[in-house]
């Protein structure tokens, strides 16, 4: 496969055959899957009970001075917090354990896969490439296990908790805080488009790199005798340039997108403070009144 046909499949979004490929590794390890997605269901229902039995403290015992509430309330959150940090070492060491035996297990049915191939393909396919799609794009994976898949099913999770906490508070402050969500997803989805791209240039240029490095220092002799030192570094010097263009480009678009989240975030806080502030002013008038 040329240089030119890897780039335009490796701008593919994962499909569900692919998802299921990869679930087919979790097979051998369905109870302590199970038990991640189960810790991680635990985080999502203890991340916002803290803030809300603080509240709780606050509104109903500190503001009338009940110091043996507050006790109660401080003995409580203390429990929560152990508990707390109890599943999220089982969650962390978990998720980083199943990532890990199952590139193990990716990689050791890859080589398996690689020593039947027949002696044309490595003709035909630098080493190096291999090399790279063995060791460092498999590697990646784990993220998608450990970081990535189990991440996204805790955030959500505490994303649909923490709203329910929050709509049963006050609803109208939440929707407040909502607006500039929009926003929010809008630049998310232009990042992402934009950074899997720059991520795809980048996995590609590692590839050509590891190529040039392993053709060149294996072939050294031959480079040598023909007197073409100047013209291959020249060479590795082109691709040296391409893979850092690809990086800094990486670094752009995450330069660009978190301060303007940040801005956002910003945005929504001020919306909050001034709608507080005026349903404040609005109770005080009354009271005044």
């Amino acid at each position: 496969m040329s240089l030119e046909q890897e780039q335009v499949k490796s701008g593919e979004i994962i499909d569900t055959k692919v998802l299921k490929k990869l679930y087919g590794f979790v097979q051998p390890y369905r109870k302590q899957f199970f038990a991640l997605v189960f810790l991680t269901i635990a985080l999502a229902i203890l991340a916002p009970t803290r803030p809300y039995f603080i509240q709780i403290a606050i509104d109903e015992h500190v503001a009338i001075g009940d110091r043996e509430g507050l006790l109660r309330i401080i003995y409580l959150l203390i429990g929560l917090m152990v508990m707390q940090a109890i599943v999220q070492f089982l969650h962390t060491y978990l998720s980083g354990w199943i990532g890990q035996v199952i590139i193990r297990d990716i990689r050791i049915k890859l080589y398996r896969h690689l020593t039947r191939m027949r002696l044309k393909f490595f003709d035909n396919t630098p080493i190096g490439r291999l090399v790279t799609r063995n060791i460092s794009d498999i590697e990646t994976l784990a993220d998608v296990f450990s970081e990535g898949l189990a991440a996204i099913i805790g955030d959500l999770l505490q994303l649909v908790t923490i709203l329910g906490v929050m709509f049963y508070i006050d609803w109208k402050l939440t929707l407040v805080s909502l607006c500039t969500l929009p926003f929010l997803i809008i630049s998310t989805y232009v990042f992402k488009e934009k950074i899997k791209v720059a991520f795809n240039d980048v996995r590609n240029a590692v590839s050509n790199l590891n190529s040039f490095l392993q053709e060149h220092i294996t072939g050294m002799n031959i480079i040598q005798i023909f007197n073409r030192e100047q013209r291959e570094y020249d060479r590795f010097k082109a691709i040296n340039k391409d893979h850092r263009t690809a990086h800094i480009k990486s670094v752009l678009y995450y330069s660009i997108y978190f301060p303007v989240a940040e801005i956002i975030q910003a945005m929504g806080i001020g919306l909050v403070v001034w709608y507080g502030a005026r349903e404040f002013l609005i109770w005080s008038c009354k009271l005044g009144c």
